[in-house]
This record gives C-alpha cells, sequence and structure tokens, in this order.
C-alpha cells in the first residue's frame, strides 16, 4: 500500500472512530512497522495537546524517548491518539477534541484515558500503540476494546517527553491485539536514559518466558461487578486451572484504601504540574495582559481547562494546603507503602494477583454522562492498585457478554516482573478465542 493509499484509509478509518487527535507522516523503504502514540508523549511533526485546549496548536520539537525508540526500531509513527484532557477519565469522554468511539459499538466508550490507543490496536492491522497509565489508563481501555494491554513497572521504560499527570504514577505502555507485539516491542522501548532519572536505577529487562504456576484472587476483587464481568471472570479462572496454573481466593482488604490514597496523590501532583499552564510561558498565551496576576490567570485557566481538569486541580491544591498536608497527603503516602505491602505479601506464595479489569463492560456514552464524579472514580477501583503500588500488570481479554462487548482480566506481579506478564499473554492467547471487532469502513 502506498503513502497516499495509507493516509486515506487511516482518515476513512479516524472519520468513524475518531481515535487520532492528528495523523499523517512519510513512509519510507527503510519502514518495518507502523505504530501511534498517546496524545500526551511529545512528537517531531504532529501536535500535542494531551487532550486538552490549553496547548492547542503546540508542535514539539523534540520526540518522548519511547517515540525516539519506536523510530530507532524501524517503526512509523502514524498518528496520535485522543485521550482524556491530561489524562483525567475512565471513558475518554473528557477530551477537549474528539471522543473515541469503541470499536465493538460505536454509541459506547473505548475507555480511558489512553482509549484512543486501545481504538487505533483494536481497529488497525497488525499495530501497536503507545499508551499511558496513571491509574489504569492502559488496563481500563485494553478491557473495554478487546486487546492486549500492557503497564511496566514504574521506571521500567522513560517518561522524558510524557506531559505528566502524576510524576510518581505515569508509567508508559503498550497495547496491541498481538501479544506477541508486547514482547517485541516492550524491550525497545525499555532502558535506562539519562533524560529521566527515574529510570536508571532499573534491572535489564530478560525475556525468559516463565510461566506462572499459581495466582491469588482478592475477594474484594468479585464484590460489586457486574454478573456479565463474575461470569467471564469465573470461567476464565477454570481455563486457567486447566492451564495448570493453581488458582487461590485470598483476602486482601487493604486494596480498599488504595482508591481514597490514589485521589489525593494523583491530583496533588497534577495541581503542581499544571500550575505551570497560566497563559505565561506554556501552551496558549493570548490572554488580556491588561489584567492583574491573579485575574489573568483566572480567567486563562477557567476559558482553557475543562470541568474535569478543574475539578481536580481543586482537589490537589486542597489536600496540599497548609494545615491538610499532614491530614491528607502524609497519610496517604503511608497508605500507598500499605498497599505494596499487601502485594508483597501474596507474591510471596504466588506469582501474580488476579482481578476482573473493569467492574463493567464498556458503557455507553448516554450512562457516562448520567454519572457522577464519584461514580466516574470508582469504576477504576480495580485498577488503581497495581498503579499506586506501581507493580507491573497486563490486561488479556478473558470473555464476552450477551451484546458481544470485551470483558478483560487483570495480571499483577511483583516489580520487574514483567516476563511473567509477557509470558502469561502469549500462552492465554492459545487458549482463548479473541475476538476482533468488525472495522465499519
Amino acid at each position: 500500500m502506498s503513502d497516499k493509499d495509507t493516509l486515506s484509509r487511516l482518515k476513512e478509518i479516524n472519520s468513524v472512530y475518531g481515535m487520532f487527535h492528528d495523523f499523517g507522516g512519510e513512509w519510507t523503504d527503510d519502514t518495518k512497522f507502523l505504530f501511534s502514540a498517546k496524545d500526551n508523549l511529545t512528537s517531531i511533526g504532529f501536535e500535542t495537546c494531551a487532550g486538552s485546549k490549553i496547548l492547542e496548536g503546540y508542535r514539539p520539537v523534540f520526540d518522548a524517548t519511547a517515540i525516539a525508540k519506536m523510530k530507532a526500531a524501524g517503526g512509523k509513527l502514524v498518528g496520535k491518539t485522543n485521550m482524556d484532557e491530561f489524562g483525567f477519565g475512565t471513558f475518554s469522554a473528557n477530551s477537549a477534541f474528539e471522543v473515541p468511539k469503541n470499536p465493538f459499538d460505536l454509541d459506547r466508550s473505548c475507555g480511558g484515558s489512553s482509549g484512543g490507543s486501545a481504538c487505533a490496536a483494536a481497529v488497525l492491522e497488525d499495530h501497536v500503540s503507545l499508551g499511558v497509565s496513571t491509574g489504569g489508563s492502559v488496563c481500563c481501555p485494553a478491557s473495554f476494546c478487546g486487546t492486549y494491554g500492557i503497564v511496566p513497572t514504574y521506571g521500567r521504560v522513560s517518561r522524558y517527553g510524557l506531559i505528566d499527570y502524576g510524576n510518581s504514577l505515569d508509567k508508559i505502555g503498550l497495547l496491541a491485539m498481538d501479544p506477541h507485539k508486547l514482547s517485541e516491542y516492550l524491550p525497545v522501548i525499555s532502558g535506562r536514559d539519562p533524560k529521566d532519572p527515574t529510570s536508571c536505577a532499573q534491572p535489564d529487562l530478560k525475556l525468559e518466558h516463565r510461566k506462572m504456576t499459581s495466582v491469588a484472587v482478592p475477594k474484594e476483587a468479585v464484590e460489586g461487578i457486574s454478573d456479565d464481568v463474575l461470569r467471564a471472570f469465573e470461567d476464565a479462572l477454570e481455563r486457567l486451572k486447566g492451564m495448570g496454573i493453581d488458582v487461590e481466593y485470598v483476602d486482601m482488604p487493604y486494596l480498599k484504601y488504595a482508591m481514597p490514597a490514589y485521589y489525593i496523590l494523583a491530583t496533588s501532583e497534577a495541581s503542581t504540574n499544571l500550575a505551570r499552564y497560566c497563559g505565561m510561558r506554556y501552551g496558549h498565551q493570548d490572554g488580556d495582559l491588561t489584567l492583574g496576576f491573579d485575574e489573568y490567570f483566572t480567567s486563562f485557566r477557567t476559558e482553557y481547562f475543562g470541568d474535569e481538569a478543574k475539578r481536580r486541580i481543586l482537589l490537589g491544591t486542597y489536600t496540599r494546603m497548609e494545615g491538610f498536608r499532614d491530614r491528607y497527603y502524609a497519610k496517604a503516602l503511608q497508605v500507598r507503602l500499605g498497599v505494596i505491602d499487601a502485594y508483597k505479601t501474596q507474591f510471596k506464595d504466588h506469582d501474580a494477583v488476579l482481578t476482573p479489569t473493569m467492574p463493567f463492560v464498556s458503557p455507553r456514552f448516554e450512562d457516562i454522562s448520567a454519572m457522577s464524579p464519584v461514580e466516574n472514580y470508582k469504576a477504576d477501583f480495580l485498577t488503581v492498585p497495581p498503579n499506586l503500588a506501581g507493580t507491573p500488570h497486563l490486561n488479556c481479554p478473558c470473555g464476552y457478554d450477551g451484546n458481544g462487548m470485551p470483558i478483560g482480566m487483570q495480571f499483577v506481579t511483583d516489580h520487574w516482573n514483567e516476563d511473567q506478564l509477557l509470558t502469561m499473554a502469549e500462552e492465554w492467547d492459545k487458549q482463548f478465542d479473541v475476538r476482533h471487532a468488525e472495522v465499519k469502513v
């Protein structure tokens, strides 16, 4: 297929699914594969907005390290995928631009905040997409769109070039329909990077194909999930037993504290990171310069930030205020250590902790609009704990509801044990018939 034909095809597909914020590029003879990247990863030749109007028009002059490494391996970046503004959301419905549509049902969400990346992985043939996870933003959309998605240990992949949501939580991962692509490209984007000190203390990624022999299923993880998800998950457990994997239900009550701790820490860091977008240096700079500082900043941020961004900035600013820091932020840090310990306890006797990925299948947009912010936040109660702990985790498609909507399960392993997840994905793919969405173009 020629460059012109490929771009024409991308335009046609994007007109239906809305997965790309910006796309294009020229193909050369040395192009080995095509990939896309979430719109909060800087890239030469593409507008990078992190889903926000405040960055509209920003065209970086450098590539994020993960994108640069994919290019160096022969990859061609074909587009930047739509997302929730700065990663704030579960359904990619908080985008200031186009909202991506689920390839299995155009009236439903792709999940978030890497919704466009999951859609691209599900719709484009032989494709891999870079996503970013803070509290579930890779596994959630992978589950809703029926793809594989892996989030490596915090620090495994350099965050240089990532427009931050939460510095201590953000992790760059991969989404693909073919699990072998995760094994092929995770080593490509991994490794130490002097531009990101948090990536410099990691052990080397080794693909030794170590199989899992036992998994722990928290009893708390199967409470409050839909009947369809529970049915698919229990069927998957039986299939795992047939693969020779021991399945044990365990108590992990401490995980219930992960959600409140996450939103305190994540919004606190987001509030700090987004303070730079005040109309003076970063983002749009077209405010009324006759105003005083406070008036200028307020009017500018009011116009260009979406409702969810404002909500998280206010919450994060509150928890960092003098008099509240010890009451909220410091305690949330203690809870984080408790969540890590809860996982470490299970990893003494089990290779992984296994849960459903999301408590329900992808909802319709009309249902999402009726949800309160708290209901939105609660949807992530299964994906938040491993993100808070910085442990690697993987979504595998494990079933479908009566309407054919995908359901996923989430494996969590100890830090730096991505090899077991990659092996699990490949072994599972041999046992489970993953359905591909019919491309409606």
